[in-house]
């Protein structure tokens, strides 16, 4: 469902919008609707992005267990070409 909203734009922003909405092919109503949404999104993405972080922070600090760079770095490539890769062992800090 659509929720009607008003948003009050500086000129010299509104006219610099409706030349980037045409060339898209799109309204400057749509093209800022889609705008707000990867905005919305991106915000999303990064704050995910940081709970996770913190999340792997904690268990860090509570375990004391890491991966080296090197073997994770060993296991992601050979796992892109995709060969069989043995799994990184977990160090102690």
């Amino acid at each position: 469902m659509s929720a009607t909203t008003t948003l009050k734009l500086p000129e010299d922003l509104k006219k610099r919008i409706v030349p980037l909405a045409d060339s898209a092919g799109k309204t400057p109503h749509a093209w800022m609707v889609e705008a707000i949404e990867s905005q919305a999104a991106l915000a999303e993405r990064r704050s995910a992005f940081v709970a996770a972080a913190l999340t792997a922070e904690r268990a860090v600090k509570r375990t004391g267990k890491v991966f080296a760079f090197d073997d994770v770095r060993t296991y992601l490539l050979t796992t892109a070409q995709g060969k069989k890769a043995k799994r990184p062992k977990p160090v102690k800090l």
